[in-house]
C-alpha cells in the first residue's frame, strides 16, 4: 500500500554524502536502466547515480495506484515495465507465484540483509526477491501537550493504560473523542486491526492459513470487540466509519481534533511537526505500540526494489538497488521522508538528533515482525478488502463481531480459492 513521502527528520539540513566511487570504478558506465517508483521521489537521484556510476537513469514515476497495474500488464505479457521497479510488501506472495522477478541472494550481501531486517518479509521459499528501501512500520502517534494537559505524566504500555489516558483527555473536556481509528472499508482499517491482533497476542492465520480469529478467546476476536467498544465509549469519533486513514490523520490528528493514533505511520512524523504543515507542531511523539501484556510488537509495511526477470540491463539494475539502498544513501535520503531500512542507518541518524522521536522509532524498529511468516500470500488484496468490509459493517452495527469474524475467515477462503 503506498505510504505518503513525507519529512521524517527533525531538520532537514542533513549534509551527508555518498561516496564517490571514483574514476576507475565504473565498469558500467555508458549503460543506461530505467527505474518505476511510486512520485514523488528525490530530484537529484538519477544524475546522483550516474555521477558515481556512469550508469545513465531514466527515472519513472507514476501514483501508487496506477503502479501495480502498470507492472501486472507488463509482465503478464511478458515485457519488463523496467529494470528496476517498485515491489509493495503486499505483492510479495502473488509476484512471487508468478515468478516475475529475479532472485537477490546471490548478489546482495548477507550483511546487507541482516542490517535490514524486513528484508525477510519479501524473501519466500528462501528467495529474496526485493531490497526495502523505505521502512514503514506501525508505532503510536501521541498529542504529547494533550496528555500533559490532562495530567498524564506517563505513556501507555498496555492496552487498558492507553483506555484510561483517552478517557482522562475525554473527561478534562480536551478533544471529544481521542482516539484516532480508521473503520472505513478501506486498508487503514485493516491495518489497524492487524495490529490490534498482534497487541492482543496473536496472528491471523496459523502454518496452514487456518483462521485463527473466530473464538472469543483468539486476539482477532478481541480487537475487533476492542474496537467497537472505543466506539460504544465515545472515544472514537462515530464518523470514522467513513473516513479513510489519511483523512484521520491530516484532518483530526494533524489539527489537534484527536490525541492518539493507534496505528501510527511514522513517515507523518515530521509533517506533523513542521508549523507550516501542521496545528500541532511540537505537540506529536511516536511511543511504542501498547498492547495487552506491555511487550510491544508491530508489524511492516515497507516498500522494496526488484528486478524482474525480464530486464535486460540486470548488472546496471543491481548496481541502482546496491546503490539506493545503500547506508549512506539511506541516510541521505531521510530528509525527502524515506525512513532508513537499514538498523545502521536508522542508529546513526538519532544518535546525531536527526531523527524524530527516533528512540521510540529506533526501538520498534527492532520489534517489527512480518504479518504473514509464511510470506504475504497471493490472495492478500482479496482477503484484506473483506477485512474492511466486515470491520466497517460491524462500526456500523450491521454485523455482531461473532458475524463479522466468520465474515472474514468466508472470505479468506474464498481469497484462498480463486
Amino acid at each position: 500500500m503506498h505510504k505518503l513521502i513525507l519529512p521524517l527528520l527533525a531538520s532537514a539540513a542533513l549534509a551527508i554524502a555518498v561516496p564517490a566511487l571514483g574514476q576507475d570504478a565504473k565498469p558500467l558506465a555508458g549503460q543506461s536502466i530505467t527505474v518505476l517508483m511510486p512520485s514523488p521521489q528525490g530530484p537529484n537521484i538519477a544524475s546522483d547515480f550516474e555521477a558515481e556510476t556512469g550508469i545513465h537513469v531514466d527515472l519513472q514515476t507514476l501514483s501508487w495506484d496506477d503502479i501495480r497495474p502498470k507492472l501486472v500488464t507488463a509482465l503478464v505479457a511478458g515485457t519488463a515495465p523496467a529494470d528496476v521497479t517498485e515491489f509493495d510488501w503486499s505483492w510479495t506472495g502473488q509476484f512471487s507465484a508468478a515468478g516475475w522477478y529475479m532472485p537477490l541472494d546471490d548478489v546482495i550481501d548477507a550483511d546487507t540483509v541482516k542490517d535490514i531486517g524486513v528484508a525477510k518479509i519479501f524473501t519466500v521459499d528462501g528467495k529474496l526477491l526485493g531490497i526495502p528501501y523505505t521502512n514503514d512500520f506501525r508505532v503510536m502517534l501521541v498529542n504529547k501537550k494533550h496528555f500533559v494537559d490532562a495530567g498524564i505524566t506517563e505513556m501507555p504500555k498496555t492496552l487498558d493504560a492507553l483506555v484510561a489516558a483517552a478517557k482522562k483527555i475525554k473527561e478534562k473536556g480536551i478533544v471529544e473523542y481521542p482516539i484516532g481509528l480508521p473503520v472505513s472499508a478501506t486498508e487503514g482499517a485493516s491495518t489497524s486491526w492487524y495490529l490490534l491482533t498482534k497487541a492482543f497476542g496473536g496472528e491471523l492465520f496459523d502454518k496452514d492459513f487456518n483462521p485463527l480469529f473466530t473464538s472469543p478467546d483468539s486476539a482477532g476476536y478481541k480487537a475487533l470487540a476492542f474496537e467497537l467498544m472505543l466506539l460504544k465509549e465515545g472515544l472514537v469519533d462515530p464518523a470514522s466509519t467513513g473516513l479513510k486513514d489519511s483523512q484521520i490523520n491530516e484532518s483530526m490528528f494533524g489539527q489537534g481534533i484527536t490525541s492518539i493514533m493507534i496505528s501510527g505511520e511514522p513517515g507523518r512524523l515530521g509533517q506533523m511537526n513542521d508549523p507550516k504543515q501542521s496545528k500541532v507542531a511540537g505537540q506529536v511523539e511516536a511511543i511504542l505500540v501498547p498492547t495487552a501484556s506491555g511487550e510491544t510488537r508491530s508489524f511492516g509495511l515497507p516498500e522494496a526494489l526488484a528486478i524482474p526477470n525480464v530486464s535486460p540491463n540486470k548488472e546496471a539494475a543491481i548496481a541502482f538497488v546496491k546503490w539506493f539502498t545503500s547506508k549512506d544513501f539511506q541516510k541521505k535520503n531521510a530528509v525527502n521522508g524515506f525512513l532508513p531500512t537499514r538498523t545502521s542507518a536508522l542508529s546513526e541518524l538519532n544518535e546525531s538528533g536527526k531523527l524524530n522521536s527516533g528512540d521510540a522509532l529506533v526501538a520498534q524498529s527492532k520489534t517489527v515482525e512480518p504479518l504473514f511468516p509464511q510470506g504475504t500470500p497471493p490472495w492478500y488484496p482479496q482477503f484484506s478488502s473483506g477485512v474492511n468490509t466486515a470491520i466497517n459493517s460491524a462500526a456500523k452495527g450491521q454485523m455482531s463481531v461473532d458475524q463479522a469474524m466468520e465474515a472474514i475467515a468466508s472470505a479468506a477462503k474464498q481469497a484462498m480459492a480463486q
